[in-house]
């Protein structure tokens, strides 16, 4: 039998990864939110991985509980992750997926571009996503997981920060069509941030085509989640840290934002 595969959070994404995995042959052992880590490191303590699967608001506390012994074999795939945030809490070579597919409770999942994977554990999930007819693709070194990674959150930040602006329901293709100078001025902001957050600067044209490929690769993918505001209060927040001027921001939030105080 296959080692198993822990999975933290059984949420719709961990449902992906979790059917996939059964699916090539490994035990899938769930961690819930009401189970103790410690206690299922115990009766699992030598998996094939760790795939942690929480949300981002629940991310860094699952990294600062984890027990030792799972410490070394980890996987992760939150939205707007970058280097930073495992190396701070200590994980040196994690195994990380810049998801570019989105499931949600009720609906199947729909593809917008293949998920860029890379990590020790990296063919083990393209496999398991590959078997659900889910594109992957294993990538060969940190700097491409770095592209990767701003990428992705180049398009979630810049389409939802936008979203806030345009009429309810308003989908990536207007934006980009018919918004198209507010796009750019918004993720040049954006990508200013990131440069600092991953402190190198990336050919900003590659990016922009990048994002623009996940938008035409579903046309009719909605702007604005509910996580829009608290994503526009993180890119002020790092803003502000940096110095970075972002006037389109600061705009947008005045007009949109979470009231201060």
């Amino acid at each position: 039998m296959k080692k198993p595969v822990v999975i933290i959070g059984m949420g719709e994404m961990g449902g992906v990864f979790a059917r996939g995995l059964l699916k090539r042959g490994h035990p899938v052992y769930p961690v819930t939110r009401n189970m103790d880590m410690a206690r299922a490191a115990e009766a699992v303590p030598d998996p094939e991985l760790v795939l942690v699967a929480v949300g981002e608001n629940d991310l860094y506390g699952v990294m600062e509980d984890l027990p030792e012994v799972w410490r070394s074999r980890l996987g992760f795939l939150q939205n707007e992750l970058l280097p930073r945030d495992w190396l701070a809490h200590g994980f040196e070579h994690p195994t990380v997926v810049a998801v570019w597919f989105e499931k949600k409770k009720g609906q199947d999942t729909r593809v917008l571009i293949p998920s860029p994977i890379y990590g020790p554990a990296a063919p083990l999930l393209a496999e398991a996503l590959e078997i659900l007819d889910l594109p992957a693709q294993v990538l060969k070194s940190a700097l491409q997981l770095e592209f990767e990674l701003v990428r992705k959150n180049l398009y979630i930040l810049t389409t939802n920060i936008v979203g806030m602006e345009l009429a309810s329901g308003a989908d990536v293709t207007t934006l980009w069509n018919e918004h198209n100078a507010l796009a750019r001025e918004v993720a040049d902001e954006i990508l200013a941030i990131q440069a600092y957050l991953t402190g190198r600067e990336q050919d900003p044209e590659k990016l922009i085509a990048g994002m623009v490929a996940g938008i035409e690769g579903d046309p009719t993918h909605k702007c604005m989640g509910r996580s829009a505001p608290a994503r526009l209060e993180r890119a002020l927040h790092f803003a502000n840290q940096a110095h970075i001027k972002v006037p389109r921001l600061r705009a947008i939030h005045a007009r949109h934002g979470r009231p201060r105080g």
